[in-house]
Order: structure tokens, then sequence, then C-alpha cells
């Protein structure tokens, strides 16, 4: 059994990418549907940590973008034991080898749960972190502040190959908020194909606390957590629309992007002034 093995392997198709013009965030968590379970049933635990009991935490930081054409695969590693299960997932650029993102996944209070065989197993063969260390970012007090930006129902498109909430659906969902909140400081569709300017990612924290089910309502709401020169971090909560109970959040970590230089661009003062309004008090 290898520290590192190879759980993913495809391309980038065109009809992936977005307006930032390279591959859709959401779609690196689809290619994470595949790659974490082959990861589990490798390593044995895979029936143990899918029944919903286990707050799960993905952390991604991207290095370099992927755009449409690239060849790319996965490679996925045990990192830790440590009561909690902590997993590595790198996507790794096949024509250069170079890791353009590095994924670090927990699950909370998980080891625990595996029979002492399968943990000693799984303990012999750790893989080693050489990725950028993950941050332990401010997190909002509480909800004051935050604009409504998501509103649906989880349907049958939602759903992963076990019928739980899918990786890539939470972070459709959450897109759509950035979206939303970009237009509500003033980054529209209509500014970004004017300017020829969009929102990039480079750093993604999702926390998953309660799946939502088949035809449950499901809200989101968005605050700003950070507003710098060209960056803004995004906090959207996804609560249960009908009670207020917390199922997941993420915290959106990004800039604005010069599309034709491919290089940060300072956001101009008037849309600023307006993201300023909506930055929301952290701890």
């Amino acid at each position: 059994m290898a520290d590192w093995i190879e759980t993913y392997r495809g391309s980038v198709p065109v009809w992936e990418c977005d307006i930032t013009e390279h591959f859709t965030i959401a779609y690196y968590f689809k290619r994470l549907d595949e790659a974490a379970p082959n990861l589990a049933e490798h390593l044995g635990f895979r029936p143990v940590l899918h029944d919903g009991r286990f707050v799960r935490r993905l952390d991604l930081r991207f290095v370099r973008e992927l755009r449409a054409g690239d060849a790319f695969h996965i490679t996925s590693a045990p990192l830790g034991l440590d009561g909690d299960l902590r997993l590595a997932h790198r996507f790794v650029d096949s024509a250069s080898g170079e890791t353009v993102t590095w994924v670090a996944e927990t699950w909370e209070g998980g080891a625990a749960s595996l029979p002492a065989q399968r943990r000693d197993a799984i303990a012999s063969h750790l893989a080693t972190w050489d990725g950028p260390a993950v941050e332990a970012r401010p997190q909002p007090r509480d909800s004051a502040g935050f604009i409504p930006t998501s509103r649906g129902r989880v349907g049958p498109g939602d759903l992963d190959e076990t019928g739980g909430f899918a990786l890539a659906a939470f972070v459709h969902r959450f897109t759509d908020c950035c979206l939303q909140a970009g237009a509500a400081v003033g980054m529209t569709a209509e500014y970004m194909a004017a300017h020829r300017r969009a929102y990039s990612t480079f750093e993604l924290a999702l926390r998953i606390t309660k799946p939502p089910r088949l035809g449950e309502a499901v809200a989101v709401h968005t605050g700003i957590v950070h507003l710098g020169n060209s960056s803004v971090r995004f906090l959207h909560r996804m609560t249960d629309a009908h009670t207020g109970e917390e199922l997941a959040r993420m915290g959106q970590f990004g800039v604005q992007l010069d599309l034709d230089a491919r290089r940060p661009a300072p956001l101009p003062e008037e849309l600023r002034a307006r993201a300023a309004r909506l930055v929301v008090a952290v701890e």
C-alpha cells in the first residue's frame, strides 16, 4: 500500500470553465467526490464514515489555475489519526508533474470509529504533507450583517452515489452566492464584461456539519469577513430554511482578477465602499 495513490485521472473540458476562464471550483469538488471514496475504499474505511455522524472539513489552496484542455490527475493519502482522521489530495498537472491544488480533508473524531486493526494498518502508511499550511481564519461572531444569497430545495441532481448531498452541490450553491454577493457590491455581469474583471478564488474552507437531505429546503446567507486592496474573503452559511440550523459553511478567499493580465487588480473605490458595508465582525 503506497503512501500516495492515484485516485482520479481526467482533464478539463471547456464546458466546465467559468467566467474567470478557468476550471470552475465546484468541479474540483466533483472530482473529489470520486477521489475521496477511492482512497477510503483503498484504506478499508469507506462504510464507516459515510453515515452523517462526523463533521467533515476540506481546506483547499489553489496554487495555479487549470484551464480548458489541461490534463490532470489526483493523488491521495492518509495524513494522521490523532482522534480526527486526516487525509490529503493533490491535483497534479499530468504534463508537468506540478501540484496545482492542495486539499486537506478532516473527519472530526473519525479515527476513533475505526477498528484498532484498521487504524494500525493506516498508521503504517501515513504520508507527509508538503503543501501550504492550513491557516485558521477568523470566524464571524454571529450572522449579523449577512445578506440572503441563495434559497431552494435539495433535488436529485444534488446527490452523490450514496444518496447524500454531494461536495460539488455544496460548492455550486456557494458559488452562486458569491455571484449574488458580488452583484450586491457592484461586481455585476455587466461590470465584469466591460472591465475584463472577475473574482478568482485561491483558498476555500468547507465545513459540513449536517448534510441536507432530498426535498429539504435550504437557504444561504453571506458576509464579507476580509476586505483588502484587491482581495475579498466571503463567508457563506447554509442553513435549514425552516429552523435556521447551520448545515454547512464555506470561507472563500479570492481576488479581483484582471482577465487579460491574469493578475490581481485593485477594487475600484466605489466597489470597495459598497463592499465595506457588508463587512461583518469576526472573533
